[in-house]
Formats: C-alpha cells, sequence, structure tokens
C-alpha cells in the first residue's frame, strides 16, 4: 500500500511540474490563451506575376503563377485549357500542360487531356505572399548543372 502512495505521489508530482512548465510545442495561437481571440494575421494575397516561380521539391507540380479565382474548373468545363492545352498555349503565351497530361494509364496517347489529370488544382496550387513556414533548403538540378560549370 505504501508503494502505490508513493507511486501515486510521484505521478501527482510530475503532473504539477508539466501543468507549470512551458509548453515545448509551438502552436499557431502563440502565446495567446485557449479561452482568449487573438491578433489575426494578414491573409496572405495570391502571388500574380505569370512568372514561373522555382519548386520548392523534386518532382513538384509547377504552382500557378497567376489568380484563378472564378475560373469554372468542374465536369463540363476547364477554364485552364482555354490558355493551357495544346492546342492555345502558343497563341495565348501560355506555357502548354505536359505532354504526360494527355497519357491513359497504361502510357497510351489521346486527343485530349485524360480525366486524371483533367482538375488541374488537384496538383496545381497558386502561390501565396506568404512567409514560408519552414526552412527550404532545396536546390533543383539545372541550378546544381549550371554551378558545376
Amino acid at each position: 500500500m505504501k508503494a502505490l502512495k508513493m507511486m501515486i505521489a510521484g505521478a501527482l508530482t510530475l503532473a504539477a511540474v508539466f501543468a507549470l512548465a512551458e509548453p515545448q510545442v509551438s502552436t499557431l495561437r502563440g502565446k495567446t490563451d485557449l479561452d482568449k481571440v487573438g491578433d489575426s494575421e494578414r491573409i496572405p494575397s495570391v502571388v500574380n506575376k505569370d512568372l514561373r516561380q522555382a519548386r520548392a521539391y523534386p518532382q513538384q507540380p509547377p504552382v500557378v503563377p497567376h489568380m484563378i479565382e472564378g475560373y469554372q474548373l468542374d465536369k463540363n468545363y476547364n477554364k485552364c485549357l482555354s490558355c493551357h492545352s495544346r492546342k492555345t498555349a502558343e497563341n495565348a503565351q501560355a506555357v502548354a500542360v505536359s505532354v504526360t497530361h494527355y497519357m491513359n494509364r497504361d502510357g497510351e496517347f489521346l486527343a485530349e487531356v485524360t480525366p486524371a489529370r483533367y482538375f488541374c488544382t488537384q496538383c496545381h496550387v497558386v502561390q501565396l505572399d506568404a512567409k514560408p513556414l519552414v526552412e527550404n533548403e532545396f536546390i533543383d538540378m539545372d541550378h546544381l548543372m549550371k554551378n558545376e560549370k
């Protein structure tokens, strides 16, 4: 019985120490208490420069360098393809979608974008004018090759 009382006392002491200690994990709330509403940060705006962005990791789909708010992108119509399809890209002075977007799962080429790649925003996202949440030291292959020469 004495051992049980000692274990309970130890557990309570340990719980008190953890309750008084500063949290070791940073949160999006910062130092704001749970029962308070903190100051909101500015909602970042969408980068709208029409310039290609560097990739943040290998095999990253390119980000959308312009606003797409209000674009119709559903089973009936894909606004992205009005500029980025292989037929219209040259006249629109846009980057054409990769030939892989015209391949089905069996590797066969289709006349139109494959249904698996039709909904562009499944992979491609707009870039926000925001500070990165984590540091990134990725260097793409093109930059590595240029530095070796």
